[in-house]
């Protein structure tokens, strides 16, 4: 019991220290690749770790907001595979991308929602249960859209393999999810129990897939990192921004518009990478690796910005009401 509860509390210090984690190992894989490079061949089998304890969080009542706003979790779903991939394909187009580098940036953004987008929701003060919904369906369904987007915007430049493509997806993300769920079903309370060392498992599991792409990519990273960040930001940044322009033009709650915003701008750039790195060149997966160190801090940013502002319209609000009633 007391080892229980030692790893629970532990696994809630790495969640609430992720970035910090991503940083560290981002910097130590460049420093030592040779330590880290052995990792590379089971990317898939720690997104699939990942993806399991996804299935094990999951629960009828995160389902409950598909029904009780259809609209806002479709238009959430739409945005995240229309926006993303676009936004992706336009910059390779546009900037004219060496064709590893413009396959590298439309994985990224072909992939379903970020796994840290609900925590980020949760610290934006923004509809949790949305965030949960529409991130949830994204993964489902990402089985069929994320290669389909993948061969159609990225066969011009490399070939793709949509059946391929569509079997890695499958057992990345569609069996470790079903598993997931039903561990859950069958164990029920000791499934409750582990689930509470996700966040931990869920660390050790993306900061192994960073470091291991960042470490086998160091010269990549050393010649092109730069220009790369570059392209990173504007996506994540103008993802963001789309995202929460859509929902507000929807009229959809202000907690809405934050959560979609979120779930829109952050990607599951693990799955890029996992991707990337079993179809294509190393240099593929630059793209995926940059983002997940990006969207750890802009994530954070503007989450703190959003609860500061919650915190700012609270206190004015419980201001005017003394004023009321004085």
């Amino acid at each position: 019991m007391v080892c229980k509860n030692l790893l629970a509390r532990i696994s809630t210090v790495a969640g609430n220290t992720f970035i910090y984690w991503v940083l560290l190992f981002t910097a130590l894989a460049m420093m030592f690749p040779g330590g880290f490079t052995w990792i590379a061949p089971y990317i898939p089998i720690l997104l699939g770790i990942i993806m399991f304890g996804m299935g094990l969080t999951l629960s009828v009542e995160d389902f409950k907001a598909v029904f009780k706003q259809p609209l806002a979790v479709f238009v959430g779903v739409a945005a995240q595979y229309i926006i993303m991939p676009g936004i992706a394909y336009l910059l390779a187009v546009g900037l004219k991308l060496p064709p590893e580098v413009a396959v590298g940036v439309i994985l990224v953004g072909c992939c379903p929602g970020g796994t840290a987008s609900n925590v980020m929701a949760y610290l934006a003060r923004a509809n949790v249960a949305l965030s949960v919904a529409v991130s949830s369906v994204a993964t489902l369904v990402s089985p069929i859209l994320t290669p389909a987007l993948i061969y159609l915007l990225a066969s011009q430049w490399l070939p793709v393999s949509g059946k391929d493509m569509l079997l890695s997806t499958v057992q990345i993300v569609l069996l470790p999810i079903i598993l997931g769920i039903v561990f859950k079903w069958v164990l029920k309370d000791k499934a409750e129990e582990g689930a509470k060392i996700l966040p931990l498992v869920s660390v050790i599991g993306i900061v192994g897939v960073i470091s291991a792409v960042v470490a086998g990519n160091k010269d990549n990273i050393l010649d092109s990192g730069l220009a790369i960040l570059g392209m990173v930001v504007i996506h994540n940044f103008v993802g963001l921004a789309l995202g929460f322009l859509i929902s507000k033009w929807c009229k959809f709650p202000y907690a809405d518009q934050k959560a979609i915003s979120i779930e829109v701008g952050m990607q599951n750039s693990g799955l890029a990478a996992a991707l990337a790195t079993a179809h294509f060149s190393p240099l593929t997966a630059v793209p995926s690796a940059i983002f997940s160190v990006w969207h750890n801090i802009s994530g954070p940013l503007i989450a703190t910005y959003w609860a500061k502002k919650a915190v700012k319209k609270e206190k004015m609000k419980q201001a005017n009401h003394k004023k009321q009633v004085s």
